[in-house]
């Protein structure tokens, strides 16, 4: 087994990191080039704002095979030949001649992207020991967020300076050295055992664990949260790119660095999540996140950067509690109720634009604070729901303790 902080732990850590960093550059990689897409191809926002929603859609639908069939053929191999097709989608995607087409290829990448997100986890499971579990998906997480500011910040340099397309061909450049690293650094499975896997079994577990309310309320808050969460950082790009700011794309890029707000939050919540409740916490980073839609309602570059900073604080904050409340709450089968999570997480947000769309057509970015709003008031009621069910677990685990 991979010992903490051994060169082996670091070898193979770091090489998982790098491979999060590609996956999730390239799931984000059009986001703040949103509106460049939409005057080349002649299209709407809510158009062009496919070529992410899809590619999250499809990653998170392909969450529910990954796992399953690794269980019988291993893990590493998958997550090798998934990237390196996923790499060739980047390529091909700079010389997409249409918009569908374009779209075509971010479906397959997305497909292809799913592969290391869904089997990383479960890979570390087997071959780390559990002393350097903690610290190792740790080191992974943060490659996810530092791999979704990089690919912003790359594709808005690149689009300022040449175009979309030179764009793509970095980032498949990039993605390409990254991936050779990756390949020498992660150790070949060791720990893995093949096993027959059984759909009508796993199909029975997903069913339980949407029945189980506190896990029902984990799911809908994390799908919710990040729906607004990817909507408005697309519709920022046109708000931004538009009169009276008309930033380059090459500046949007770089106001994803708002993105370190999370990386901040996320432990923070973790250590005030032992002290108050889960559901108390979630408050507290919806609270943040209602601050933030507010703030961005000022007609200020610095008051929006200000705005941005407090929902990727307030969305990380009550997202980290979310989802590892999951694992607390699931009864047994807990890989696949926090794979669950994971599939209504990226399916929530996919489903962003179509939702804030309309709000944006009728009311231009205070439009799309208010549709935002209304879906946190919605995931507060879902937490007060969960903290009724918390206090109703606390007072029968008294009423056994005093009946012992």
């Amino acid at each position: 087994m991979i010992e903490a902080r051994t060169k082996t732990f670091w070898k193979t850590t770091i090489g998982l990191s790098i491979g999060s960093l590609i996956i999730f550059a390239n799931v984000y990689f059009t986001q703040p080039i949103l509106p460049v897409l939409t005057k080349e191809f002649n299209i709407s926002p809510l158009m062009s704002s496919m070529s992410v929603s899809l590619v999250i859609l499809s990653l998170g639908i392909s969450l529910f095979f990954y796992g399953p069939v690794s269980d019988s053929i291993g893990r590493r191999g998958i997550m090798i030949i998934t990237m390196a097709l996923a790499t060739v989608a980047t390529f091909s995607a700079a010389f997409a001649p249409t918009f569908e087409v374009l779209i075509i290829i971010r479906i397959i990448q997305g497909i292809l992207l799913a592969g290391l997100p869904s089997l990383a986890v479960a890979y570390i499971g087997e071959e780390y020991s559990p002393h350097a579990l903690a610290l190792a998906i740790g080191v992974y997480i943060s490659g996810n967020t530092i791999g979704g500011m990089f690919g912003r910040i790359l594709s808005g340099i690149m689009t300022d300076l040449f175009n979309w397309r030179i764009a793509f061909i970095t980032m498949g450049f990039i993605s390409l050295i990254l991936f050779i690293g990756f390949i020498l650094l992660l150790r070949p499975s060791q720990h893995f055992t093949p096993k027959s896997f059984h759909w009508k079994e796993a199909l029975n577990h997903y069913k339980s664990h949407i029945k189980n309310t506190k896990l029902r309320l984990a799911y809908l808050i994390g799908g919710l949260h990040f729906l607004i969460f990817v909507g408005q950082f697309n519709y920022v790009t046109y708000l931004l790119s538009s009169p009276p700011y008309e930033l380059p794309t090459s500046i949007i890029g770089i106001l994803f660095l708002t993105y370190i707000a999370g990386t901040i939050s996320s432990p923070v919540a973790g250590n005030l999540s032992n002290h108050l409740s889960q559901s108390s916490c979630i408050k507290i980073g919806i609270f943040i996140m209602m601050i933030g839609f507010l703030v961005t309602l000022i007609p200020s570059i610095f008051a929006i950067i200000g705005g941005l900073l407090l929902n990727c604080f307030g969305f990380f904050f009550s997202h980290s509690v979310a989802s590892s409340s999951v694992s607390g709450n699931a009864q047994y089968a807990k890989a696949s109720a926090s794979g669950l999570y994971l599939i209504f997480y990226y399916i929530g947000g996919s489903l962003g634009p179509f939702y804030l769309d309309p709000f944006w057509k009728l009311l231009n970015w205070q439009g799309v604070v208010l549709g935002c709003i209304f879906i946190l008031f919605l995931t507060t009621y879902f937490a007060s729901r969960m903290k009724k069910l918390e206090q109703s677990a606390k007072i029968r685990n008294m009423k056994k303790f005093i009946s012992v």
